[in-house]
């Protein structure tokens, strides 16, 4: 990379075991040269586990170049949490630095592009996370909220695939994590983000936190370092101050509660909160199950299901918008109750428990709603539809109606429904609470629930059955693929479907044949 005018070029040896290689360090040209400072949602499967989703494709957001900072083990930089606010959140995180533009590149081409790799520490305040409709500006935008360096790893000198990430809370290790099986590898970052906009030469790219993020509060020192093989950045160190300057009466004011809370310390029992009542506290949703269930169809879930003794599981009668989408993910609910006047004054303005609920439903999760099969108005409309898709939302259920049709039917995001209403909330239904039991579509569903919906149906499955019905289904339709090839070639249904004992023998050793191929 071209040096900016004033550049200024430290040797630095305290942080390398091999004297002989030197590193640059960051420097306020470093912070200068930085136009934009682009920012990777979830990255490691440890944190997809952690937050029980895992993207498809990369997601990014945009932090200012204002809120970069210097920071050292020496001289830590001071980071402020805002007057008023209860969550600044801490993330260890890989930045790469661009050495050249990229337009448009290839996977091949695009590591090209890096010049280096530096420490940083993606920090910012829940509490505000409300006022952003998905843009992170006010909650990961301030300043000194992007601190980077101290050293600088040229690119070209590591494997990407091998880097560690470890981040330390006042001392104490709390991230530990490798490059190594990234969800999105760093090359395809570049070249993913190549394709519409065009990476400038200082241009930063935060790379994603490892699970173990967790909540800094005044006085308290994280430090997050990056190391491949016997180089190191150095530890990136940031001390937490009270802010005392209260926000504006004109603007947005800190808000936090206990979904905020749980997501920011990574868990309700890290957050000192009681679990979710009905909820599977523990279980994840991890990325082999979720796959497991995206290979097989609602048909042979449900049988599997009845062999069990579960014949209420289905929620019915509902239509979707994206029919040909198999959608699976975790439950989270929301409630109408019927209206009455008195009650929607208190209850049915404002930030509602159906505003509450769309701006809190994470990436890859469900939103399930119970309407009491009412559909004489609609319980989810295009602007909120929208909100949840930008969130990042696998699908929107609710057994009552939708307004909007047209705008909501377009959307990527399938949402299932009762049918089109053009009434508002206030005519049927006040939104009452959120992440409980409810009913929708005649069975009961629990926060956490796994949910896999397809052209024949949506399910629920109990997440503590998931897995071995995930495998029992797989193994099922493996057979059904053997039963139909033999109905092909001409074979009576008569024990072949099911197999019997004949059937079973030969359909073994046609596995065994696949197997071998």
């Amino acid at each position: 990379m071209t040096k900016p005018s004033g550049w200024a070029i430290v040797i630095v040896y305290d942080f390398v075991l091999d004297e002989e290689t030197a590193l640059e360090q960051v420097n306020e040209d470093t912070l200068a040269a930085a136009r934009k400072v682009i920012a990777v949602h979830i990255n490691y499967p440890s944190r997809a586990a952690q937050r029980g989703r895992t993207p498809a494709q990369p997601s990014y957001f945009l932090k200012p170049s204002s809120s970069l900072a210097l920071g050292s083990a020496d001289a830590p930089s001071t980071v402020e949490r805002p007057a008023g606010c209860e969550l600044l959140g801490y993330e260890g995180e890989i930045a790469l630095v661009i050495g050249k533009p990229a337009r448009r590149v290839g996977l091949e081409d695009a590591w090209s592009h890096v010049e280096w790799i530096t420490a940083s520490n993606d920090l910012g305040v829940y509490d505000l996370r409300y006022a952003d409709k998905g843009s992170n500006l006010r909650s990961k935008g301030g300043d000194g909220f992007t601190p980077i360096g101290p050293g600088l790893i040229a690119a070209d000198a590591v494997d990407p695939a091998a880097l560690r990430i470890r981040t330390w809370h006042n001392g104490d290790l709390v991230q530990d994590d490798t490059t190594e099986d990234l969800l999105f590898p760093f090359a395809r970052l570049v070249a993913d983000l190549s394709q519409l906009l065009t990476l400038e030469e200082g241009d930063i790219i935060l790379t994603g936190t490892p699970a173990g993020a967790s909540v800094a509060k005044p006085g308290d020192v994280v430090e997050v370092e990056v190391s491949a093989g016997g180089l190191t950045t150095g530890r990136l160190a940031t001390r937490v101050e009270e802010g005392t300057t209260a926000f504006a009466e004109f603007g947005a004011v800190p808000q936090a509660d206990d979904v905020q809370r749980e997501e920011a310390y990574g868990s309700r029992e890290a957050a000192g909160l009681a679990p979710v009542a009905g909820a599977a506290v523990g279980h994840v949703l991890t990325a082999a199950l979720k796959a497991k269930l995206e290979s097989v169809c609602t048909a042979t879930l449900s049988s599997q299901l009845r062999k069990r003794g579960l014949n209420n599981v289905s929620i019915d009668g509902l239509t979707s918008t994206r029919p040909e989408r198999r959608i699976v993910g975790l439950a989270r609910t929301l409630r109408y109750v019927p209206n009455r006047e008195d009650l929607f004054k208190t209850h049915g303005g404002g930030f509602n428990a159906q505003k509450k609920a769309i701006d809190s439903v994470n990436e890859g999760e469900i939103l399930v709603m119970e309407a009491r099969g009412e559909k004489g108005t609609g319980t989810i409309g295009d602007i909120l539809a929208l909100r949840a898709q930008v969130r990042g939302a696998a699908a929107i259920i609710t057994d009552g109606g939708v307004r909007d049709f047209s705008a909501v039917a377009a959307m990527e995001m399938p949402t299932y429904y009762a049918n089109p209403h053009p009434a508002v909330l206030g005519r049927r239904h006040i939104p009452w609470d959120t992440d409980i039991t409810i009913a929708c579509g005649g069975t009961t569903v629990q926060p956490g629930d796994i949910i896999v919906a397809d052209a024949d149906g949506i399910l629920v499955i109990p997440p503590a059955l998931a897995d071995e019905l995930a495998d029992d289904s797989i193994a099922q339709e493996r057979e059904e693929v053997f039963i139909a090839e033999m109905v092909e070639q001409g074979h009576s249904v008569d024990g072949l479907y099911p197999l019997n004992a004949t059937w079973r023998a030969k359909y073994e050793q046609w596995e065994a044949g696949k197997s071998d191929d």
